[in-house]
């Protein structure tokens, strides 16, 4: 088999089990060797792929979908799912019991700037909640760091947070309002190629499949700190305690797929939510979009 060049979009605890897939050695286990290729801007992993200069790309469908919306000949493609729920949480300055997407009415709200679909996502929860989104007052412009140290200064009501600044934030005194996860699955992270390297690249992709759900396997049956001592070697500057507290956390939400099968209904609670928010003005579907064959293929028995 050929090697294989993995774009990562951005180091984040969420993916974690991408990261322990390389680390365990499960696409070798499978015959495949895959060099990663670290990345920090999320939506130039998709771009690598396009370039030549990556195999595949781990990421977000939304990417897919904002290409499709671009271009509905784009030849880019979602297959193999790992996280397929939502790894943001709403966090306050102190608990409060009760908390409703509708209580949102008369706080202030920071929400995420780095990367967009988590506004996208609970925008369209909070006009399920039968409250306008358009209505909150949103501080749009600062990055969770910011957001997190106005919480705790009593700027900001409320944030939108991912790992370790909610679990910084509890360190802190501040509480979890809110986790995003609750909505159910909703398409967060995939593999992204293109049709073209689908074909050529078939055999080495389910290689890689296999390895994955070898990974999903076994985080699923460990504990949270097997997890984060697997993959401490990817958060140098972290300690392996906060690390584990983070993974449990994510565990406790059931954020990552017990199997590599992209669910339909994540991608198209995903599509509508972007569609609501205007990200896009069509639904190019889950058939031109995903290729849920490619993991049946390669996790057929036999």
């Amino acid at each position: 088999m050929s090697p294989i060049t993995l774009q990562e979009p951005f180091r984040a605890v969420f993916y974690a089990p991408f990261y322990a897939a390389l680390a365990r050695g499960d696409y070798a286990a499978e015959g495949v060797a895959v060099t990663l290729r670290t990345g920090t801007i999320p939506a130039n992993a998709k771009d690598a792929v396009l370039a030549g200069v990556a195999d595949l790309a781990w990421g977000g469908p939304m990417r897919i979908l904002l290409a499709h919306e671009a271009d509905p000949a784009s030849p880019l493609r979602n297959f193999g799912a790992v996280v397929m729920r939502d790894p943001f949480f709403l966090v306050g300055r102190a608990p409060r019991p009760g908390f409703a997407l509708g209580d949102l009415a008369g706080l202030t709200l920071g929400t995420v700037s780095e990367v967009p679909t988590p506004w996208w996502t609970l925008q369209e929860d909070i006009r399920r909640a039968g409250l306008d989104p358009a209505t909150i007052r949103r501080v749009t412009d600062q990055g969770m760091a910011a957001n997190l140290a106005a919480v705790l200064e009593g700027r900001l009501d409320v944030a939108q947070l991912f790992e370790p600044f909610v679990t910084q934030a509890e360190e802190a005194g501040a509480a979890v309002w809110h986790a995003a996860a609750g909505r159910g699955v909703t398409g967060y992270t995939t593999f992204t190629t293109t049709t073209a390297l689908l074909q050529s690249k078939r055999t080495e992709f389910k290689a890689m499949l296999r390895g994955l759900a070898r990974t999903l396997a076994w985080v699923a049956a460990n504990p949270p700190e097997a997890l984060a001592a697997c993959i401490a070697e990817f958060f140098p500057d972290m300690p392996q305690p906060l690390l584990a507290r983070c993974l449990a956390r994510y565990e406790a939400v059931g954020l990552w797929t017990a199997d590599p099968f992209y669910p339909e209904e994540a991608f198209t609670r995903l599509e509508m939510a972007m569609f609501t928010a205007g990200a896009i003005t069509r639904k190019p579907g889950f058939g031109m979009t995903a290729d849920n064959g490619i993991v049946a293929e390669a996790l057929a028995p036999g």
